[in-house]
């Protein structure tokens, strides 16, 4: 896709922001600086409004809001670390430190550098889930060091991933999934912004296949508005229709139905490795199987139930696919629970 992104072209800032409590809890950051944790499932905005209170929170936000995805310290190199040009300077000269004493520093130093236009300024750790434990405590430590001129702020989808001490350091911003009726309306004023022509039908659809992923929605609308300069239902369907991995999640559901569960794992496991987390397939899969006739109510209710249960495995887990494979099993064994000798069990690779 050319050009800017609309997620980032149309990003909200902190009055924008639909979620009463969430803003509301946000405002309040602004005028009373303190660490927050912001939570939610992926793709609903936590990002966006941890940037939205740094422009409101800071005059120069561009020099005081210092972000850091985990995955640019725990998915890189070493020479990755030390090149990248938002740390080259913190690590200039330190070519034989270890990858944790090179973490350690790039916090600390982000964290006791003056703020350059205020009183403090705000470091956000996003994806904050992929933290290991002991990195965990020592960012806590530079959390007390420095909590006078420094704001954490941690996004994650899974705040029980968090050590206590730093859950109880930081003041809770839960952001939900929006609604479809809140992603159309998002998504009315961005199209009115780019004046780009829609009708209800062709935003409802986006919104729909969006599963509560407003990033994804964003997305999905400026493919549809590139491809065919207008959002309708033929226009989205034509340009969304064929994008994503729906054939290959009916297929897991049949492989699962039909007692092949190496199949149906050999699909996740491919999955996952596109770059699915746990729960965002798990929503998928409940998504495919409402949209298509080949299962009846009882199928679905019962997919449902196992769904609530599968969605606490994946917040605590450390195997994704045994535990959407441990789903698909129960539900295509007639359970509408998974019994602990099936939660128990190893499937077979």
């Amino acid at each position: 896709m050319q050009g800017p992104l609309w997620t980032d072209t149309h990003a909200p800032d902190l009055d924008e922001i639909r979620q009463d409590e969430a803003r509301d809890r946000l405002r309040r950051a602004v005028d009373e600086p303190m660490n927050l944790v912001v939570q939610g499932p992926p793709g609903v905005g936590k990002t966006a409004a941890a940037r939205a209170l740094a422009d409101a929170s800071h005059a120069d936000p561009e020099a005081d809001l210092i972000e850091i995805n985990v995955a640019d310290f725990f998915g890189r190199t070493k020479k990755e670390i030390r090149t990248d040009p938002r740390f080259e300077g913190f690590l200039e000269g330190r070519s034989r430190m270890a990858k944790r004493d090179m973490i350690n520093r790039v916090l600390k130093e982000s964290a006791s550098y003056a703020p350059m236009s205020g009183e403090y300024k705000t470091v956000l750790l996003d994806n904050a889930e992929a933290i290991r434990e002991d990195f965990q405590q020592a960012l806590r430590r530079v959390m007390e060091k420095h909590h006078r001129t420094t704001q954490f702020v941690i996004a994650t989808r899974q705040p029980s991933k968090l050590i206590a001490p730093i859950r109880s350091r930081c003041f809770p911003v839960r952001v939900r999934s929006p609604t479809t009726d809140e992603t159309i309306d998002v998504l009315e004023a961005i199209c009115d912004r780019e004046g780009v022509d829609y009708d209800g039908d062709g935003l409802e659809f986006v919104a729909s296949a969006a599963g509560g992923d407003l990033r994804e929605a964003i997305l999905s609308a400026q493919a549809t508005a590139v491809e065919s300069d207008e959002i309708t239902m033929s226009t989205a369907y034509e340009t969304l229709g064929e994008v994503g991995d729906d054939d290959a999640l009916r297929g897991a559901l049949a492989d699962a139905r039909n007692g092949d569960l190496k199949d149906a794992r050999s699909t996740l496991d491919d999955l996952l490795d596109e770059g699915y987390d746990g729960q965002e397939l798990l929503r998928e899969t409940l998504r495919v199987a409402r949209a298509g006739s080949e299962y009846g109510g009882d199928d679905l209710a019962r997919l449902h139930a196992l769904a609530g249960e599968a969605d606490l495995d994946l917040s605590d887990g450390l195997d994704d696919t045994t535990h959407l494979v441990h789903l698909l099993a129960a539900w295509a064994a007639g359970r509408t629970e998974l019994s602990p000798a099936l939660r128990d069990a190893e499937v077979a690779p």
